[in-house]
């Protein structure tokens, strides 16, 4: 992971605290795609919704280097797994198949879940990625395969495996309860929920960029929408094994449920009320919630969240990617946690 992220961002006075006055969350707004339109522009910073809290919380106001070793034919080392679903641990998440150089790397880096394996392409060029890689899974006692071009292939789930691969324990899946408390580092929830995101390049960017924002806890639907695939553990580029997340069964229930703890819940979509960089609960417990690929958040989400922001546009586009959208919104909301 990054190390602290210090410092205050520019953007002036933030508004102490919300006010009583509760917001208005009724009635059609202008949605277009997902997350971010040019949206009302000119709009003035709405009061805050009443924190609704009934757990007793107060009402805040307002890597390793590589040694240039060689690599060998065939297996090395022993593997600690003896069951590929790792049966003595949580509920998975998915995640057991893990592609790309980066991604394994940052696998056998972090130690937070056993690797089974790992698998090399036989006609690689030396590189220190690949020296990190096999110096790192030799330290943990971690199987080190070599196979053909053509082997290699077969086994892979991704478009570019970058000719290597690991076989792990699927990511730990936490309790919603878990990510609504201050984590081990005693920061206040700053929480993501993605409505149907179903492509996993996206969802990987997503991931990527929350973790590098100080994102505490994910939150992903059961049903229609992207897993953690391979795909999306590549794409992530190691952001997986740093991220605490959990799946739900509706995203209106777990809003209600972090409604009740504390938790403010700001949806993003074109038709905000106010510009993201004017959220007055940035800094509190938040949950940042962004809509699917080219419909937005859906209804009953929109009227579950405590209010909804844009991202001001000044191009002739109306629109951002799912992706860039929630990087943009994730670091303006870190910006005011600093």
């Amino acid at each position: 992971m990054s190390g602290p992220r210090g410092g205050k961002g520019p953007g002036g006075a933030r508004k102490a605290g919300p006010s009583k006055g509760a917001p208005s969350r009724g009635g059609p707004r202008r949605g277009g795609p997902q997350n971010v339109g040019k949206g009302n522009r000119g709009a003035a910073r709405p009061e805050p919704p009443p924190r609704r809290s009934s757990t007793g919380r107060p009402n805040k106001p307002g890597g390793g280097s590589g040694r240039g070793r060689g690599r060998g034919s065939g297996q090395r080392g022993t593997s600690p797994l003896g069951n590929r679903d790792g049966g003595d641990g949580p509920k998975g998440l998915g995640g057991d198949q893990v592609e790309g150089r980066q991604a394994v790397r940052e696998l056998l880096l972090a130690g937070t879940r056993r690797t089974r394996e790992v698998v090399l392409a036989g006609d690689l060029d030396p590189a220190p990625i690949l020296d990190d890689i096999i110096d790192l899974a030799d330290e943990a006692k971690v199987t080190i395969r070599e196979v053909s071009r053509n082997k290699f292939e077969s086994m892979t789930r991704t478009e570019a495996a970058q000719g290597v691969l690991a076989l792990a324990q699927p990511l730990q899946e936490y309790e919603l309860d878990d990510l609504l408390v201050p984590d081990a580092a005693g920061r206040d929830p700053f929480l993501l929920l993605l409505d149907g995101v179903t492509d996993p390049g996206n969802l990987g960017a997503i991931l990527r960029s929350a973790e590098c924002a100080g994102v505490t806890g994910v939150v992903l639907p059961r049903h229609r929408a992207a897993g953690v695939t391979a795909t999306v553990a590549k794409s992530a580029a190691g952001a997986i094994e740093h991220l605490r997340m959990t799946r739900v069964g509706g995203l209106p229930k777990a809003l209600s449920q972090m409604s009740e703890a504390g938790v403010w819940s700001v949806g993003l979509d074109a038709g905000g009320d106010s510009a993201i960089h004017q959220l007055s609960v940035a800094d509190q417990p938040v949950a940042l919630v962004m809509g699917a690929e080219g419909s937005g958040l859906s209804r009953l989400v929109r009227e579950r969240c405590d209010t909804i922001a844009h991202i001001p546009l000044v191009g002739v586009l109306g629109s951002l990617n799912v992706s860039a959208a929630a990087a943009v919104a994730l670091f303006e909301v870190a910006r005011h946690r600093r």
